[in-house]
């Protein structure tokens, strides 16, 4: 399987945030989206960098709530890893548990096209054995 098959099973848009948004207001679009990491964007549209709830928590233990009001770029990590739809789940599944990065952008010959999650691996590798399972209990039964 492919990248690009937990890139079909999701829905909604790509949610992103400015540079130049405040922590906060990357907090808040992080409990209002339910999700773990937003994409940072820069002024010319291009992926500036990723920033993750991890991130959050660790400003706010070594700055305080000042950090609340700091630029999302003061937190955010620039050098982001990202993957392309054609690789595969069990590849990203390693660099995820290698590296411990749970949100990985994919981008497709250098444009943004997603982003999947640890979350969103985990409900396909279920649905999978699931299936895997029942084609087995079909074939003892038939």
């Amino acid at each position: 399987m492919l990248v690009k098959t937990l890139l079909s099973e999701k829905s909604g848009p790509i949610v992103c945030i400015p540079a130049e948004a405040t922590i906060s207001e990357a907090a808040a679009l992080l409990v209002a989206r339910r999700i773990g990491a937003l994409l940072v964007m820069g002024d010319d549209g291009a992926l500036a960098g990723m920033i993750s709830e991890r991130d959050l928590v660790r400003g706010m233990a070594e700055a305080g709530k000042c950090v609340l009001d700091k630029p999302v770029a003061a937190l955010m990590t620039e050098r982001v890893l990202c993957v392309s739809p054609d690789d595969t789940i069990d590849s990203l599944m390693a660099t995820m548990t290698e590296k411990r990065i749970r949100h990985f952008p994919v981008t497709d010959k250098g444009k943004l096209v997603g982003i999947v999650s640890i979350g969103d691996v985990v409900k396909h590798k279920i649905a999978e054995a699931e299936g895997e399972a029942e084609a087995l209990r079909a074939y003892i039964i038939g």
